[in-house]
């Protein structure tokens, strides 16, 4: 059985929450946090709006019907589409897409080994 983590991201007044394998959930949230740092350095005009990394924790029960979980693959398939959409070519958009890649390879390899869709 597959050990999950979830990471919790905020963005305005709304919660997301993520859910990772345990193993890679401080890579999404270190990876939130990079993305946030560095996202201001970029120059394009549709840069996408991140949310923040605030939390992880084992175990989540969600007590409203209104609240979802989102799958880390497809939370990180959603992240790398929004930012291999920005139209700029230089430093750090190619470093970040290249980390966002990165954990989003170990993911799918992950999901395949686990046998999970």
């Amino acid at each position: 059985m597959a050990v999950m983590r979830y990471v919790i991201l905020q963005q305005d007044r709304k919660l997301l929450f993520v859910e990772m394998p345990a193993d890679y959930a401080y890579q999404l949230s270190a990876l939130n946090l990079r993305l946030n740092k560095e996202i201001d350095k970029l120059t394009a005009e549709q840069v996408p709006s991140l949310p923040q990394a605030i939390a992880e924790c084992d175990g989540l029960d969600l007590l409203q019907e209104s609240l979802q979980i989102t799958s880390g693959l497809d939370y990180i398939n959603e992240l790398e589409s929004a930012f291999s959409a920005i139209r700029e070519e230089n430093y750090p958009l190619i470093s970040l897409l290249t980390e966002i890649r990165a954990l989003q390879a170990q993911l799918e390899q992950w999901y395949e080994e686990e046998g999970i869709a």
